[in-house]
């Protein structure tokens, strides 16, 4: 007869022991793995969501340019800390400043189409800042269309769920500039 060795209740233990701890850093893994793969998703739906938001902000400009406002007012945080440096060469500082301005050109009905190219995006966590040129063409007090293509930084900042736009800066267009 074969006699065999029961294991004893210390070798059960230490099993037991090594058992929990694989299970325990199985489950920290995926727990990690998990917050990880959120924050990466976060991330691609903040991006997603600034460039639908630049999106906007172009498709306003562009009605802007027909004498309607009214899309550029959606796209803009209403705050009192935004800023706009145009092609008219001003400087402006709070929502009704800046209001103003795009009120002012919206009267002008340039008429035309621009549309953004070379876009490069810096996200944060709340704030994004989108750099690219805007190309395409409007008409002067002349009545001639001109070429445009200007240097521009616009800023977003995420305001509760959306992001909105704060601040927008462009070269100058000498036929706009007070």
């Amino acid at each position: 007869m074969v006699r065999t060795r029961q294991p004893s209740v210390v070798s059960r233990r230490g099993a037991a022991s090594v058992i929990g701890m694989v299970f325990a850093l199985i489950c920290t893994s995926a727990l990690a793995f998990e917050a990880l793969a959120s924050e990466a998703l976060a991330a691609e739906n903040d991006k997603v969501a600034v460039l639908a938001a630049n999106a906007q902000f172009y498709a306003a400009l562009n009605k802007m340019f027909t004498g309607d406002v009214v899309p550029i007012t959606a796209v803009w945080s209403h705050a009192d800390d935004v800023t706009y440096m145009g092609p008219t060469g001003t400087f402006d500082r709070g929502w009704n400043t800046v209001l103003k301005d795009w009120e002012g050109q919206a009267a002008l009905k340039l008429g035309g189409r621009v549309e953004p190219i070379e876009m490069q995006l810096l996200l944060g966590q709340d704030l994004a800042v989108v750099t690219d040129y805007e190309q395409g063409e409007n008409t002067n007090a002349n009545g001639k269309v001109e070429r445009v293509k200007l240097r521009a930084t616009s800023i977003f900042r995420k305001e509760g769920a959306k992001w909105k736009m704060v601040g927008h800066h462009t070269d100058l267009l000498p036929y706009l500039a007070k």
